[in-house]
């Protein structure tokens, strides 16, 4: 499976230009797409799924073009959407069916076999009886990448899934990902949630402003960091000093002070030590550091 994006443009009516000139390539396993709010994200995930045509530029599925062939490339791919949503008065069970038959499958032996399958498979068949409407919002997006699976797809595109979810149900739900993209499929992971992409993601992209503004393996993203990191050890009022000259990711309150951790080329007039980054880190050092000079 091999997803070629070339030239990708989009502008909008109102003159918005959502994307500018994405170039990427995708292959099978886990890909993080990364960014803040209004990054472009959306628009690229809406070009993907064929919801939305580029103002110019190409999508490249398998070596046929997306835009020339989408009953081609719908046939493959399952879709999550952020604002997943169903009939309210179908119980779990009756969502899930409702969607395979949407999926094109006609018979209703193979329907019961795959509900029952999925349902096992993201942890919801204790509650296939449970109208989909009294779900918990973990629940309700674990059946969301459930219907997406229905299909047994080769492409998965889940767009910001742990928008919204509590600590466990999002480790429960990256699990749940992870597993499937150790199959033979590609999986596209939208989100602005750092965590999601370091936890499970081979392959990541940094979308800013409508550009790419890196790709490649979160390691890469992490080294480009290393040694602009540090943790400052400092008084109560040194902390307030700190948080106006230095980008902020982390403090810990200590008997004595704060532990305080920065990213910055350098430190100045504080106990400071260098800190092996993480991608939270390294993302947080890329946009300020790199993009923002880059801006200037």
């Amino acid at each position: 499976m091999n997803i070629s994006i070339q030239g990708l443009h989009k502008k909008y009516p109102n003159g918005n230009q959502a994307l500018k000139d994405v170039n990427l390539e995708i292959k099978e396993g886990m890909f993080g797409l990364l960014g803040p709010n209004g990054a472009g994200k959306s628009s690229l995930i809406r070009i993907l799924v064929s919801l939305m045509k580029p103002s110019s530029g190409q999508v490249i599925v398998n070596g046929k073009d997306a835009a020339k062939n989408r009953a081609y490339v719908r046939g493959m791919l399952g879709y999550l959407p952020q604002d997943f949503s169903f009939f309210s008065n179908l119980k779990t069970y009756e969502f899930l069916d409702y969607a395979a038959r949407l999926a094109g499958m006609s018979s209703r032996k193979k329907r019961n076999e795959a509900v029952d399958r999925l349902l096992e498979d993201v942890g919801l068949f204790d509650v296939r009886s449970r109208k989909a409407s009294k779900l918990s919002g973990g629940m309700k997006r674990r059946l969301g990448i459930a219907q997406a699976l229905i299909n047994e797809p080769q492409i998965i595109i889940v767009d910001e899934p742990t928008t919204g979810l509590d600590p466990e149900e999002r480790i429960r739900f990256r699990n749940l990902l992870a597993r499937l993209g150790s199959k033979d499929v590609s999986i596209i992971l939208s989100t602005h949630i750092v965590a999601d992409i370091s936890s499970i993601c081979e392959h990541m992209a940094l979308l800013n402003k409508g550009e790419i503004a890196f790709s490649g393996s979160p390691e890469e993203l992490i080294r480009q960091a290393q040694g602009h990191v540090w943790s400052i050890y400092a008084t109560e009022k040194e902390y307030l000093e700190i948080n106006q000259k230095y980008e902020v990711v982390a403090t810990v309150m200590m008997n004595e002070g704060w532990k305080i951790t920065v990213v910055a080329d350098e430190v100045i007039g504080y106990k400071a030590e260098p800190v092996h980054p993480n991608l939270e880190h390294a993302y947080v050092y890329f946009v300020e550091h790199t993009l923002k000079k880059v801006q200037r």
